[in-house]
C-alpha cells in the first residue's frame, strides 16, 4: 500500500509542474507582452527540464523496478506501470541538459514562428527548425526503431502506428478522396460570411452551451492559431481565431476546440494520479474535435436548430435559405489552408505534412528544400498554387513547437471519429433529433462512458476495438464522405 502511495505521489508533482508550464504557455500564446518572449522561454525550459529530471531520476528508477515486481497491483495500476516503464526507457537515453535545450529552443521557435507568419519571412524562422529537425533526429536515434526514424517520434502521438500502416491507410484514403473531389459541383457563389468579432464571441459561447462544453471548468480567448490547453481537470482551456472577413473559422474552429477540452474534462480524475491522464492518443483526441466540429456542427439537424440565431445576428443571411446556406457552410473545394479546410479535403493536407515530415527526419529532404515542395505536393494533391509561405510552409505551429510525428493524428481523428460516429448512432438510433433539439446530455454521456473517462487507460486499438468491435478502417469515413459528397 506504501508503494502504491508513493507511485501516485510521483504522479502528483509531475501533474503540479504540468499546471505551471501549461498556464505559463496559454499566457505566452493568448496575451504575454512581447518583451517577455526570451525569459518566459526560459522558465518554461526550466520547469521542464525539473520535470524531466523526476521522471528519469534514480529513485523514480528504483519505484518502477518496485512496481514492476508487486503482484497485487489493479488492472488500471498495471497499465499505469507498463505506460510509465516505455516512457521512462525512451526519457532516459535523452541527456537533461539536452532536454532543456531543446524545450527552450521550441519555446523561442514559436515566438520567431509567430513573427515570420505575419511577415511573411520564411528566413526568419529556417534556422530555428533546423535546429529542431537536429535534435528530432537525434531524439529517434536514442529513441531507437527498426524500420524508419519518424516511427520512434510517432509513439508520443500514436502509440502503436507505424509508418507502414499509415502509408497503406493513406493511401487507401487518397484513392478514394481524390475522384470524389474531382466530381464536386462548383462552390455556392455570393455568399457574405463576415461578421462582427464581438457577434462572433457571443455566438461562440451559445454554441460551446449548445454541445454542453463546461465554460465552470473552462474559458475562450483569442489567438492566432487555436488550441486547447488543460491546466487540471477543472481548468480546461480553449482559444480561437476571429477572422471579421468569415465568421465560420471562429465558428467551427471553436467546436473544433471544444471537442478536445470536453474529452480533457470528461477523463476520469483517477488517471492524473497513474500518469494517464490526457487522451488515449492524439489521434482519439483529434477524432472528438472533429466529431464536435463536422459531425455535429457541420450536419443538417444542428446548422437547422442555430439557423435563426445565425439570421437575427448577422443581417446578410436573412435572405439567404437554409439549403443554399448549409450547402456554402459544407462546400468542398480544394483549399490552401489546413485549419480552413472542408472535411473532404481535410486529410489531403494532412498527408502532405506526413510526406515532407518523414523526407525531412530521413535525411531525404533539407529546410532550405522545404517551401518548393510544400508548393509542389499542394499543386499534385490539391491543384492549388501557393501565394507565399504564410500561406504555405508557415502556415502552422506544430514545426516550431517541435510536434514531427503529430500531424497524422488529425487525418486519424477522422477515421477514427467516423467509427466512433457509426457505432453512437448504433446506440442512439435518434442521434440527429437529439442533436435538432439541442438535447447534447446523452451523447455528451455516451462519448464519456466509451470514450472520455478512459484516458490513457487504453490504447488507441483497445478502445477503437471495445467501442466499435473492429481495428482501424477507413471505410467508415469513405461511407459519410461518398453520402455526403458524391453528386451522382
Amino acid at each position: 500500500m506504501e508503494l502504491t502511495k508513493q507511485w501516485r505521489e510521483h504522479f502528483k508533482q509531475l501533474r503540479a509542474f504540468d499546471e505551471a508550464i501549461s498556464l505559463l504557455y496559454w499566457d505566452m500564446r493568448t496575451q504575454m507582452p512581447e518583451q517577455s518572449a526570451p525569459l518566459r522561454a526560459e522558465t518554461i525550459g526550466y520547469l521542464s527540464t525539473e520535470a524531466f529530471k523526476r521522471q528519469t531520476s534514480e529513485s523514480f528508477k528504483e519505484l518502477l523496478a518496485q512496481m514492476i515486481e508487486t503482484e497485487d497491483l489493479t488492472p488500471v495500476e498495471v497499465r499505469s506501470v507498463a505506460v510509465a516503464k516505455t516512457q521512462y526507457e525512451r526519457n532516459a537515453k535523452i541527456p537533461s541538459s539536452e532536454y532543456q535545450a531543446y524545450v527552450t529552443l521550441v519555446s523561442e521557435a514559436e515566438t520567431a514562428w509567430e513573427k515570420a507568419k505575419d511577415q511573411d519571412d520564411w528566413q526568419m524562422f529556417a534556422p530555428y527548425l533546423e535546429k529542431i529537425i537536429g535534435f528530432q533526429r537525434k531524439f529517434a536515434d536514442y529513441f531507437g526503431y527498426e524500420s524508419h526514424p519518424y516511427d520512434a517520434l510517432l509513439y508520443d502521438y500514436e502509440p502503436g502506428m507505424t509508418v507502414e500502416q499509415l502509408d497503406a491507410l493513406f493511401q487507401t484514403l487518397r484513392d478514394e478522396l481524390v475522384p470524389l473531389i474531382r466530381q464536386l459541383p462548383e462552390p455556392v457563389q455570393g455568399l457574405d460570411w463576415t461578421m462582427d468579432k464581438s457577434v462572433q464571441q457571443r455566438l461562440c459561447e451559445d454554441w460551446m452551451r449548445v454541445v454542453d462544453y463546461d465554460l465552470t471548468r473552462g474559458r475562450l480567448d483569442a489567438t492566432v492559431h487555436p488550441f486547447e490547453i488543460t491546466i487540471n481537470r477543472r481548468d480546461v482551456r480553449i482559444t480561437t481565431k476571429y477572422d471579421e472577413a468569415d465568421f465560420r473559422n471562429a465558428l467551427f474552429g471553436t467546436m473544433h476546440e471544444a471537442g478536445h477540452a470536453t474529452y480533457e474534462q470528461q477523463i476520469d480524475s483517477e488517471l492524473d494520479e497513474l500518469g494517464l491522464g490526457g487522451g488515449a492518443s492524439m489521434g482519439i483526441h483529434e477524432s472528438q474535435s472533429l466529431f464536435f466540429e463536422n459531425f455535429v456542427g457541420r450536419s443538417e439537424a444542428f446548422l437547422k436548430s442555430v439557423y435563426p440565431r445565425l439570421q437575427t445576428e448577422n443581417p446578410a443571411l436573412q435572405d439567404v435559405s437554409f439549403e443554399t446556406f448549409y450547402a456554402g457552410v459544407n462546400e468542398a473545394k480544394p483549399s490552401l489552408i489546413r485549419i480552413e479546410a472542408d472535411e473532404l479535403t481535410y486529410s489531403l493536407h494532412i498527408i502532405i505534412r506526413y510526406e515532407l515530415e518523414k523526407k525531412l527526419i530521413q535525411g531525404d529532404l533539407s529546410v532550405e528544400e522545404l517551401p518548393a515542395a510544400w508548393n509542389a505536393l499542394y499543386k499534385e494533391y490539391l491543384g492549388v498554387d501557393v501565394p507565399s509561405d504564410a500561406k504555405g510552409v508557415l502556415q502552422d505551429v506544430h514545426w516550431a513547437g517541435g510536434s514531427f510525428g503529430y500531424f497524422p493524428s488529425y487525418a486519424l481523428g477522422l477515421i477514427y471519429a467516423a467509427q466512433l460516429t457509426e457505432s453512437l448512432r448504433d446506440d442512439h438510433p435518434d442521434f440527429e433529433s437529439l442533436v435538432s433539439a439541442g438535447t447534447f446530455g446523452p451523447i455528451k454521456q455516451w462519448l464519456e462512458d466509451n470514450v472520455h473517462r478512459h484516458g490513457k487507460a487504453l490504447t488507441p486499438n483497445e478502445l477503437i476495438k471495445q467501442v466499435t468491435g473492429q481495428n482501424i478502417s477507413v471505410r467508415p469515413l469513405v461511407r459519410y464522405l461518398t453520402s455526403k459528397y458524391k453528386t451522382n
